[in-house]
């Protein structure tokens, strides 16, 4: 297919806390454009507080496609945000609008560009094995993924029980490491041309701003946010619980930590995350890098500039 058939599509991509969402809306005022989201927490309902889910007000009338999907107790994989993705992105593109794919979740922007092998079915009998030795002896999966697959247990965390898990199970039954046959994506995105710009704000500002945002949002109600969640019977071992903040919540609940020891962890952790996800996305290919945050005039003019050398 020719680039010129090819329709046009913008992804904001950064770490957490760049401005991505900003940015984003900017362009899609631009050029008549709709969001759609590229961030594995945002597609559970009643995780608005932790998720730092744009309110509507702030999305200035733009449409925002892939929020607030699914319950908090279903599983939802990259290959599910692959295919639904794709379906959204198609329906914009025949409404002649432009969609514009934003989030720090590079496993699941991998997914929507270069397609994931399906990988083996699950075995229940083997993740029951695995989840009973964890239970066990807690840590000792991803200490076993680490020699036996590097290079995912390098992209998971240690407490994600959950991907480490799938991670093993394809190791075992495939024989060779998830990351390698991920890797081999079969069933890439067709139809759409990427215009890839990546968010590169000064590391000591960005850090600075990932703490006053935390700040915001224990102060906006996170652990009452999570009070609810689990009074309405949301089970604590929900997938999204895990995640940052979340888990520091749920701590305070349970007594086991102070509001302000949780604060300051979530600080902690989330300018962890924030540089992982800067290395995950320095290896991505293509991108249009821009030195600075979302939100910030100049940046926004660079990034429309370059949206403009390609046809709509």
């Amino acid at each position: 297919m020719r680039l010129s058939h090819l329709t046009p599509l913008p992804i904001v991509l950064g770490p957490t806390g760049s401005g991505k969402s900003e940015l984003a809306i900017h362009i899609a005022l631009a050029i008549g454009g709709e969001i759609v989201n590229c961030d594995s927490l945002q597609v559970y309902r009643g995780f608005d507080v932790g998720t730092a889910k744009a309110p509507e007000p702030a999305r200035l009338g733009v449409p925002h496609h892939l929020i607030d999907l699914i319950e908090p107790d279903q599983l939802f994989t990259a290959g599910d945000y692959a295919q639904q993705a794709r379906g959204v992105l198609t329906e914009i593109a025949a409404r002649r609008r432009t969609p514009i794919v934003v989030g720090g979740t590079g496993f699941y922007l991998r997914a929507l560009l270069e397609g994931l092998s399906r990988g083996p079915l699950r075995n229940p009998a083997l993740r029951e094995r695995l989840e009973l030795r964890e239970r066990k002896r807690p840590l000792s999966l991803y200490r076993i993924l680490s020699r036996l697959d590097p290079t995912a247990a390098s992209r998971i965390h240690a407490n994600d029980t959950k991907k480490i898990v799938r991670a093993l199970e394809v190791r075992l039954l495939e024989g060779r490491p998830i990351s390698e046959l991920f890797s081999q994506g079969r069933d890439p995105l067709t139809g759409f041309r990427p215009i890839k710009l990546g968010l590169n704000p000064p590391r000591a500002l960005l850090n600075q701003r990932l703490d006053a945002r935390t700040i915001r949002i224990f102060e906006a109600g996170l652990v009452e946010e999570v009070r609810v969640l689990l009074s309405s019977g949301v089970s604590r071992d929900a997938k999204p619980f895990e995640s940052l903040g979340y888990k520091q919540a749920i701590q305070v609940l349970e007594g086991r930590s102070t509001f302000e020891h949780a604060l300051r962890s979530t600080q902690l952790e989330t300018r962890q995350y924030a540089k992982r996800q800067a290395t995950w996305f320095r290896k991505e290919p293509d991108v249009h890098w821009l030195e600075g945050f979302g939100d910030d005039p100049h940046l926004q003019a660079k990034a429309l500039a370059i949206v403009a050398d390609f046809e709509f």
